[in-house]
């Protein structure tokens, strides 16, 4: 579509189409996998979702993976098989989507929010710390926007703690942790395969773990509490008996999804190759630009780059972020901000939170003077060389333009 608000200074913009912020990367190749099995018959979960999980164990370095309907799902079995109840506490961040902090509400659980590190985006260990409690039974870490987090740290607070681990990887399918894979590190890892992940289902997600024990929690809780193997059964009867030993959800993962998934995973290495090569290409084109800070990668790490976000120094501008955004929209380049803190959607002010209200006036100041000054670019594989070029020409023209 196109953008009728004319660019800065009345000028013609960058581009005549819309340039869209994010897209999936499809093939003849995928949409085969697909129809083969439609044409097979078998619509729900069955041996293509084992060929999925077993694919993505092996890519990672799990030893197993239990695949889901959506990464929010799998973040809710992974808490349940941690055997996170009611009252029990889980530190994560507030730069996250909801569904990271949801999945703590679902069990009834306390959601403790800790700031972020200014320079990564992902949650700050040290302040980590100093949150934990006798009451304290898990990590939620999300590796924002790819990057990956300070593992290391988070584990020993972890086993100093007897806290659980669980790694919030819906944008780090690929990344790793010094010289790791990510995804066999911690207790549990969710990755999610929505749009615009860079491993597409359509919808779904998938959790890894070296435990058996969690693994089988898993496998009951995603099945609606049921169990289906007679050596398990509490009185088995025969091969139709189904028994419901837990309360659980149907968060099954369909075999066509599984088939696009494991296409997509195929190319997983060529997506971040692609991925990194713009955000590279973006940083060498804006470094030193006096209206924004780049996105600081982990050096211990290699980041996915499943979002490119810049860092608005609004005091070099007469403009806020939401003109800003405007002005480049109108050059008919899509941007977006990326993420409200959580404790600020309403439903979390509704619900109240016993640290809202802080001697420094914000729960997480870092956090919230960070999402003030987000500006994510289009970042997804199938960028064309002018694609990249007219993101950087659209930005460099409308920062230049409210430049102080």
């Amino acid at each position: 579509m196109m953008i009728n608000k004319p660019a800065v200074a009345g000028g013609l913009p960058v581009r005549s189409r819309m340039l869209p912020l994010a897209a999936a990367e499809m093939t003849a190749d995928d949409i085969q996998a697909v129809t083969r099995v439609l044409s097979d018959g078998v619509l729900g979960s069955g041996d293509k979702v084992r060929e999925f999980e077993t694919a993505v164990a092996e890519y990672v370095g799990a030893k197993y993976a239990v695949a889901v309907s959506s990464g929010a799902a799998g973040l809710h079995v992974a808490l349940m098989s941690a055997a996170v109840g009611h009252e029990d506490e889980v530190i994560t961040t507030p730069l996250t989507h909801p569904a990271t902090s949801n999945c703590i509400l679902y069990q009834n659980g306390i959601h403790t929010f800790v700031d972020v590190d200014p320079t990564t985006y992902n949650i700050d260990p040290v302040k980590v710390k100093y949150r934990i409690t006798g009451r304290t039974q898990a990590l939620i870490p999300v590796h924002f926007a790819g990057n990956p987090c300070e593992l290391d740290l988070l584990h020993n607070l972890a086993r100093e703690n007897n806290l659980c681990v669980i790694e919030d990887a819906a944008h780090a399918l690929g990344g790793c942790y010094k010289d790791k894979q990510i995804g066999a590190l911690s207790d549990l890892t969710v990755f999610s395969f929505s749009d615009p992940q860079h491993c597409y289902t359509g919808e779904g997600g998938i959790v890894t773990t070296n435990s058996e024990e969690l693994l089988e929690w898993m496998l009951v809780f995603r099945e609606n509490g049921l169990v289906r193997d007679p050596q398990k059964m509490i009185s088995p009867e025969g091969p139709w008996h189904k028994e419901m030993q837990d309360r659980g959800f149907n968060y099954r993962l369909t075999d066509m999804q599984a088939a696009l998934g494991i296409s997509q995973l195929a190319r997983v290495e060529e997506f971040i190759k692609c991925r990194t090569d713009i955000a590279n290409r973006y940083n060498r084109a804006l470094a030193g630009h006096p209206a924004i800070a780049l996105p600081q990668q982990n050096p211990r790490g290699r980041s996915t780059w499943h979002r490119y976000i810049v860092t608005l120094r609004i005091e070099k501008l007469k403009a806020g972020r939401t003109e800003i955004c405007n002005a480049i929209r109108a050059e008919n380049i899509e941007v977006g901000v990326h993420y409200l803190p959580v404790f600020l959607h309403p439903y979390y002010l509704w619900i109240g939170h016993p640290d809202v209200c802080t001697i420094e006036g914000s729960l997480c100041p870092v956090a919230e003077d960070l999402y003030n000054r987000f500006l994510t670019l289009p970042l997804f594989p199938s960028m064309t060389d002018r694609d990249v070029q007219d993101v950087i020409e659209a930005v460099t023209r409308v920062l230049n333009y409210y430049l102080l």
